[in-house]
């Protein structure tokens, strides 16, 4: 009886720790060939010559890739890294070592659906199935008390029902060993400038290194809480900071369940801030299953003409904005932070984005892109969800983030920050935003 093997195909999930995936193949087969492919189609740059994605977010998947072979080593595994179309690559990689079947976890996007349903019928052609898995999200399909297409469109609702008659499953086992079939070229990883971006040369300003990898998520973790690093000084005073592990969240470094399950753990810590880290965790399964609910209309205008009708042609605009010269001197700040760094905390999130949308009459989809490229912790669901949501392109009664004017005592605590990212010649405006 010959072996069975299975291929693994990974994406955003790259961790061995509570991977569904990983475990189920080591449980079902014989040998497991882990596979991770860089895709040219992330790193094409649009007409205006900047790339898809960004060179801070490109090293942070170089680094959680390289950490993933090495931890899957640990184990007696090993990774296959190949650049280039998936939907060549799986099938290809599939016939060669006699695969019997291909796990993945399901995307709701629709870029990484598509990329998904092209890896799917090029595996029918040769008679080979892929097996979709639900991992991105903190509480199961399975257990939420609705079908996906009754999931209540308002968050308030959803938040209610799910939190009152579902349950978040436990992390699964981490395998103890992976047997791979005897593999002749795992592949190097590429370089920035294989992709086609520029080195990089880190900001002296940053306060944090991202580094990427499952290693090193797991020690954030452990000092997010530890060190009591989740709080912050927010618009209603302390408040939590979950968005400094969104970088190896948004790569699958670590998963919604395990960082669920350490603030269940470490709740008596502080419980001041324990509902809004969980809030935090709900809002991002909720737009994961806005998207799997109702796809590409789910950020699409009901009227497009209203729309039309208060968005200017902002290509000026818009370049003013993502450079940092607007002449708003927070904002201009923010946008140097991100742009330097890669990341910048929810907060000024909401403040670039409402001021381009509300204040410059810009279309929100070009700040949503911009996000892509830039964002570290770029997700497609909670980015594209968050920027319909400022633009108030579902209900915007509920949907539209309000920011209120910062108070005079904050305003002055914004002197050091915009003292440190923005460049002196631009500070003369520095004035309090709302968005209105």
């Amino acid at each position: 009886m010959s072996e069975k093997t299975i291929l693994v195909w990974f994406r955003n999930d790259l961790r061995i720790h509570d991977n569904e995936i990983l475990l189920e193949a080591v449980r079902k087969a014989d040998k497991v060939l882990p596979v991770y492919c860089f895709d040219p189609f992330y790193f094409k740059h649009n007409p205006s010559g900047n790339p898809k994605t960004g060179n801070i977010r490109t090293r942070f998947l170089l680094e959680s890739v390289a950490n993933l072979r090495k931890n899957l080593k640990s184990i007696g595994g090993e990774l296959i890294v190949r650049i280039g179309n998936p939907a060549e690559i799986i099938p290809g990689l599939a016939e060669e070592y006699q695969v019997s079947e291909v796990y993945h976890h399901r995307e709701v996007a629709h870029e990484e659906t598509e990329i998904s349903e092209q890896v799917e019928t090029a595996l029918w052609k040769i008679k080979l199935n892929l097996k979709h898995f639900i991992g991105h999200t903190l509480y199961h399909k399975e257990d939420l008390p609705f079908p996906i297409k009754d999931i209540p469109d308002s968050f308030a609702v959803f938040k209610k029902k799910v939190e009152r008659d579902s349950n978040v499953r436990q992390c699964v086992a981490t395998p103890e060993k992976v047997a791979v079939p005897v593999i002749t070229d795992a592949g190097v990883l590429p370089t920035l400038q294989k992709l086609g971006l520029e080195q990089l040369v880190d900001d002296i300003r940053a306060t944090m290194k991202f580094k990427g990898g499952e290693d090193e998520a797991l020690a954030q973790l452990h000092d997010f809480f530890l060190n009591n690093c989740h709080v912050v000084i927010g618009k209603k005073g302390n408040t939590i900071n979950l968005s400094k592990l969104s970088p190896w969240i948004a790569l699958g470094c670590i998963s919604l369940r395990q960082v669920y399950w350490e603030i269940i753990k470490n709740q008596q810590l502080n419980n001041t801030h324990y509902p809004g880290m969980l809030l935090d965790l709900l809002w991002r399964d909720y737009f994961r299953f806005m998207f799997k609910k109702h796809g590409q209309k789910f950020i699409a205008v009901k009227n497009p003409e209203d729309e039309s009708a208060d968005v200017i042609d902002g290509n000026l605009l818009f370049e003013s904005w993502a450079h940092g010269e607007t002449g708003v001197s927070l904002v201009d700040a923010i946008m140097h932070e991100l742009n330097a760094t890669g990341y910048i905390s929810n907060y000024s999130r909401q403040i670039v984005a409402g001021f381009l949308v509300n204040e410059l009459k810009v279309d929100w989809k070009l700040g949503a892109a911009y996000f892509e490229e830039k964002l570290i912790d770029y997700s497609p669901a909670s980015n594209w969800g968050n920027w319909a949501f400022i633009a108030g392109v579902n209900d915007a009664r509920e949907s539209r983030y309000t920011i209120a004017a910062l108070p005079t005592a904050e305003q002055a605590g914004k002197n050091d920050y915009i003292e440190t990212w923005l460049p002196a010649v631009n500070r003369d405006d520095y004035r309090a935003y709302a968005v209105k």
